[in-house]
């Protein structure tokens, strides 16, 4: 129970390693409050975490949801010691491809989901307080067809430094966890069709030194750790949870 009587918000809970998380931040003894754009997917993460979760419907998305986000929370509760911005999806395109509406859509949930994410939470985080932030192995690689995607996940990465260094003389430590290849539910808002989600899937497993792929609870438990005084001396840091890939060569 390392986070007991800590109150934590999971940005995008109702699915995948947000689900994970809050699941696993509730195990060890926090309040979870979820957002979710959908208030029937909400209400059903929040029957399944139990223990007094909290769900509220609230799009990464859109700037209106964004800035109503501590109104909102303030309803439910008059602090935070964990924030874990998580909320976002990929879409992919060639670059001939790519318009404006593909572009917006990736940098509104991501970039200005999570600065205006943060920017309505820090009022509410206590001293010794925890922020991390979800990157992506995106950043480290140079992938087709994923200019944008990629674009957007590196400014968050900026993010986990500039917002450490601007948070931490509040006792606000800000950290990331970056996913490597996971088994989620992730391609589900993705533009891609199932058979090509079969073949980036088949193509990418290959690749992993520990020849599979990661499972949601794994970048839980890494969160987990950033989230809890084990970490207490970490800031600024973004920690790989990627199998290996693609820092190692077996071949």
């Amino acid at each position: 129970m390392k986070l007991k009587g800590k109150i934590a918000l999971v940005t995008g809970g109702t699915s995948g390693i947000g689900k994970a998380t809050a699941q696993l931040l509730s195990e060890q003894g926090a309040q979870v409050i979820i957002t979710g754009r959908n208030q029937e997917t909400v209400d059903l993460t929040v029957a399944e975490i139990g223990y007094n979760t909290i769900g509220l419907v609230s799009d990464a998305g859109s700037m209106n949801d964004l800035l109503n986000l501590n109104h909102l929370l303030r309803q439910y509760v008059t602090q935070l010691d964990i924030v874990f911005v998580n909320a976002g999806f990929g879409k992919y395109a060639p670059l001939e491809q790519i318009d404006e509406a593909h572009y917006n859509e990736m940098f509104d949930v991501l970039v200005k989901g999570t600065l205006f994410t943060v920017q309505q939470v820090v009022p509410l985080l206590q001293t010794d307080s925890s922020i991390i932030l979800n990157t992506s192995i995106v950043t480290e690689i140079g992938m087709a067809n994923s200019s944008v995607y990629s674009a957007a996940k590196a400014a968050v990465q900026s993010f986990t430094k500039t917002f450490a260094a601007e948070l931490i003389p509040k006792g606000i430590r800000v950290n990331a966890v970056s996913p490597g290849p996971i088994t989620t539910n992730y391609f589900d808002r993705s533009n891609l069709s199932a058979e090509q989600v079969a073949q980036f899937t088949s193509s990418f497993a290959p690749q992993v030194p520990m020849q599979r792929f990661g499972t949601a609870k794994e970048v839980a438990q890494v969160v987990l750790f950033l989230a809890s005084s084990d970490s207490s001396f970490i800031v600024g840091t973004e920690v790989s949870v990627d199998g290996g890939f693609p820092k190692i060569k077996t071949t």
